[in-house]
């Protein structure tokens, strides 16, 4: 079923993914000390203790020879069905908080290997009970959905189930027998060693390099540098940085190219088996996507690449350069402008952003600020980025932060509490078989508070600095959310199409077709802005390649959020009640429906036109201010 222990897994293990605005920025972090309680997590409302989590632990894998009674059994009455799929149904629930506790703990201090190896005992296990369910699915699809129908009717506890079943019978033509689907369970061992093996690579072997700025000092290039010094105001450096950077990683593209190439053919695997068109449809069928929004997202932002390029122009403009080359794109536009927020300035700031939202909505932001449910500040060996997990059904969402006060620090806040409050009100309004979101939709609430938040502090500002700095890094998020991680989705696209048309993948192959796609997008044959040779080599230093047709989903939410924005701040009717019954739906509907149903239709131009009218506003205002 859906909501499987397999799904869950990976459902956790993108948390971050699902939170991180611009691929690969990995940000340094200033380390604090003498952190009181209140500001770090309270793991003990999962668990309250280590102790407690490996008795949970125990227990649940009692439960696992429970499964092997219904094997057979399932089409002989109502009640055995829904005990089956209950049964599942509470072993997942468990695993989601077992999984999580050992996951969060190890994430506030990636040296204890007490945690790595809990979280990897799970996962384990996770597997071995897939395997064992392996025959529910089938043995379902062996029936009729007319007889399915009858059972709901019959058994009242089956309604809970009603969309997973009828979801099934959608996709059964997809499905195998129970034999053939238990080996492609057991393959799940398998089908992550690409990954692993890049994430391994990447973070543990590769030789990062050094490089000697103008100052005379010598930094080190490895993410959170790069991440760091291709901002630099000195734009000498940033060439330098850019340059040593991916000349390292040409070094390596062989290397590199052996491992996305094994990751694309484990699609192709899946693609197969399961009697797809493409990969593409293999991966948007999970949800229902139709291949149209997928395509149609593309498309957009080729019609709408002048848009784009006058950004670039008008980045170009305010840094005084003739003609922009990729080494400037992270720059700053406006002097070194930077205002620092307290946490408890950040938090207030988040209130008045959320107050369209409503008082019910604001209580439980207010709880989630007061009952510790954010772990806040950077501590030696505490994981990077931001998330939001809400996958203990029973308990509030939790979100990890490491902030240092910047403005960037409070829009992560507000973004993260987006996710944290979708899972809330779901969690809070449906059963736990339909509480779990897609992806698909998993950004739309945490850009939507972005949106607020920006539009709100942007009507209290008056200096003139602050507001180019304002408006020039909401500009740079849509750059970077939109039209970078479609670029993203173009060229996963077409390293698959070659795949599944019988090309062979090699470093210099994926090279080439992903500096031809960036040429086209930065305008490089009209001197928009100059792409060197070596960005050839980033599609190396991007994981969510891994992820099989992932990013796609930043720039869809994106859009869509702006969508549902625009139509709660001008007051639409009923927008606001919409927006609140999409974030209680959960997984209750297909998210191409939510989102109808919230007034915002992915498979029209609608969304990414009201972006594009954002983005141009938001140029509009720096010309303003510039004249």
């Amino acid at each position: 079923m859906k909501k499987t222990i397999g799904v869950i897994m990976m459902c956790v293990a993108l948390l971050v993914q699902c939170s991180d605005k611009e691929t690969g920025d990995v940000k340094e972090k200033t380390v604090k000390q003498n952190i009181g309680d209140e500001a770090k997590w309270d793991l003990t409302d999962i668990y309250e203790s280590d102790e407690a989590w490996n008795l949970a632990k125990e227990n649940l894998i009692k439960k696992f020879s429970e499964i092997d009674k219904y094997k057979g059994q399932l089409a002989k009455s109502p009640k055995i069905l829904f005990k089956c799929l209950k049964l599942q149904s509470e072993i997942g629930k468990t695993f989601g908080r077992l999984y999580s506790y050992a996951s969060m703990n190890s994430d506030l201090d990636t040296r204890v290997s007490k945690y790595q190896a809990m979280k990897q005992e799970i996962g384990q296990i996770g597997t071995e009970f897939n395997s064992m369910a392996s025959f529910v699915d089938p043995e379902i699809l062996k029936m009729s959905k007319e007889k399915i129908d009858e059972f709901i009717s019959v058994e009242n506890g089956l309604k809970d189930f009603r969309f997973y079943l009828h979801d099934l019978f959608r996709s059964k033509e997809h499905l195998l027998s129970a034999k053939e689907e238990r080996i492609i369970a057991e393959a799940g061992l398998m089908s992550g060693a690409a990954s692993s093996i890049y994430g391994i690579f990447s973070n543990a072997d590769f030789p990062y390099p050094t490089v000697k700025l103008t100052d005379g000092s010598d930094v080190y290039l490895d993410a959170a540098g790069f991440s760091k010094y291709r901002a630099t105001s000195n734009r000498e450096d940033r060439k330098k940085v850019f340059g040593t950077f991916f000349g390292e990683l040409n070094k390596y593209s062989r290397t590199y190219g052996a491992q996305l190439s094994a990751n694309v053919k484990k699609d192709l695997f899946y693609k197969r088996v399961r009697n797809y068109e493409s990969c593409l449809e293999s991966s948007l069928d999970e949800n229902n996507i139709p291949v149209e929004v997928y395509h149609k997202l593309i498309d957009n932002v080729h019609n709408n690449i002048g848009t784009f390029h006058r950004y670039l122009k008008l980045k170009a403009n305010m840094m005084n350069i003739d003609t922009l080359s990729y080494f400037d794109i992270y720059a700053p536009a406006v002097g070194n402008f930077e205002k620092n927020f307290t946490y408890e300035e950040g938090s207030k700031m988040v209130l008045d952003a959320i107050e369209p939202l409503g008082d019910d909505y604001k209580n439980v932001v207010q709880k989630a600020f007061d009952n510790r449910w954010i772990d806040i500040y950077p501590t030696k060996g505490k994981r990077s980025g931001a998330y939001s997990n809400g996958s203990v059904y029973d308990e509030h969402p939790y979100i990890l932060l490491n902030y240092n006060g910047s403005y960037n620090d409070v829009s992560t806040l507000i973004h993260e509490l987006g996710h944290t409050m979708h899972s809330y009100y779901s969690n809070k309004t449906q059963p736990y078989e339909t509480a779990d979101y897609s992806i698909f939709v998993a950004e739309v609430a945490s850009t939507f508070n972005e949106v607020l938040l920006f539009h709100d502090y942007y009507k209290k500002l008056s200096d003139k600095d602050a507001k180019l700095s304002l408006l020039m890094n909401y500009l740079d998020g849509i750059k970077g959310t939109v039209f970078r991680q479609t670029q993203f989705a173009e060229f996963e696209l077409k390293v698959h199409e070659m795949v599944e048309n019988g090309q062979q993948l090699t470093g210099d192959i994926l090279d080439k077709t992903y500096k031809e796609i960036v040429d086209q997008y930065y305008g490089h044959a009209k001197n928009i802005c100059k792409v060197p040779d070596y960005i050839k080599a980033e599609w190396s230093y991007i994981p969510h390649f891994y992820y099989n047709f992932y990013v796609y989903q930043y720039a869809t939410s994106y859009t869509a959020s702006v969508a549902l924005a625009s139509k709660v701040w001008s007051g639409e009717n009923e927008a606001l009640k919409k927006y609140i019954k999409f974030i209680s739906s959960g997984g209750s509907d297909y998210p191409i429906n939510l989102l109808k149903k919230a007034g915002v239709d992915m498979t029209t131009e609608e969304p990414f036109k009201l972006t594009m009218k954002e983005m141009n506003w938001a140029m509009d205002e720096i010309e303003k201010l510039l004249d």
